[in-house]
């Protein structure tokens, strides 16, 4: 009696872990899919495709998935096109209306449930526009501002080839990496504040995500650094060093670690968000070769 052959799937990606008898593996496109080790027949290392060390080319809908998947929320619910996201204010990108198309009813009426939603939270109305670049939502911010919606904070999205940044000459070896961070590394991040759940969820939050530390002798960390891995892109944020460190290159180590640990993963690309009033920042990364690709702004209701 004949009998059928067993059906063989390939699934590639990085493996990002392997707990509880489950692989979890995220392909390129950022999608995460869980692989049962009683299913694994082999595995193999896939080398990575040669390091570009020119800029890359993006459209703005790419980016906005990318940049949206690194930071995100504890709670998301869609309007039409439009995505509603909060995270009991712990940022604005975290606790923002993001229009990415139509939001399936006239504006007057999006801006209406935009706000009945984040009121119900006890959270500000937000939404996220963002100018410069085509696909983006000229029109919207000029709407926004002349219905009275006031711009509060604005910030340039910078995009670079990946390999320059692991070029970077820089004390990697100072650097530690690790797939979580600790107390420590909170208490070095400026911007969480209490660090409650929804701090922890989102900067968990992401298809690779990594965590870099350098240590400046004492309890908490000189300088840090978080990076997610998310198929070709690689984004960096919360690179913050402690004022008695600066100027010591321990930001460019950071940048430079997390780099080459991406590249690793496959990555080619790198963006980060700098505010367009942190001057240093934005000349720190100019010299590490990001442009900017757009800008995005924020807008809350007038008063």
């Amino acid at each position: 009696m004949a009998t059928e052959s067993p059906t063989f799937t390939d699934v590639v990606g990085v493996l990002t872990s392997w707990d509880n008898g489950v692989l979890l593996i995220t392909r390129k496109t950022g999608e995460t899919v869980g692989v049962p080790e009683e299913s694994l027949v082999a595995g193999k290392v896939v080398p990575a495709a040669p390091a570009r060390r020119r800029g890359p080319a993006t459209d703005f809908a790419e980016l906005t998935r990318v940049t949206a998947r690194a930071w995100q929320p504890v709670e998301s619910e869609p309007l039409g096109e439009w995505r509603l996201r909060a995270a009991a204010g712990f940022t604005r990108r975290a606790n923002s209306a993001l229009p990415t198309g139509d939001p399936g009813v006239p504006l007057s009426e999006a801006l209406a449930q935009v706000n009945d939603w984040y009121r119900a939270r006890d959270l500000p109305p937000y939404v996220q526009a963002a100018t410069g670049a085509a696909g983006t939502q000229e029109e919207l911010a000029a709407e926004l501002a002349a219905r009275g919606w006031r711009r509060e904070v604005s910030a340039d999205v910078r995009i670079a080839g990946l390999a320059p940044v692991a070029d970077l000459d820089a004390d990697v070896d100072r650097v530690t990496l690790a797939r979580s961070f600790d107390e420590a590394w909170l208490r070095r991040y400026q911007r969480s504040g209490e660090a409650g759940a929804h701090v922890l969820k989102v900067l968990g939050s992401g298809p690779s995500v990594w965590f870099a530390s350098v240590s400046g002798g004492g309890d908490v960390p000189a300088a840090i650094g978080r990076c997610v891995v998310d198929g070709r892109w690689a984004g960096f944020m919360a690179v913050e060093v402690d004022p008695a460190h600066r100027r010591q290159g321990l930001a460019t180590a950071v940048m430079a670690a997390l780099a080459r640990r991406a590249l690793t993963e496959g990555a080619s690309a790198a963006w980060l968000q700098v505010e367009t009033d942190n001057e240093g920042a934005r000349a720190l990364y100019r010299g590490m070769g990001f442009e900017t690709h757009h800008s995005y702004h924020h807008f809350r209701p007038g008063p």
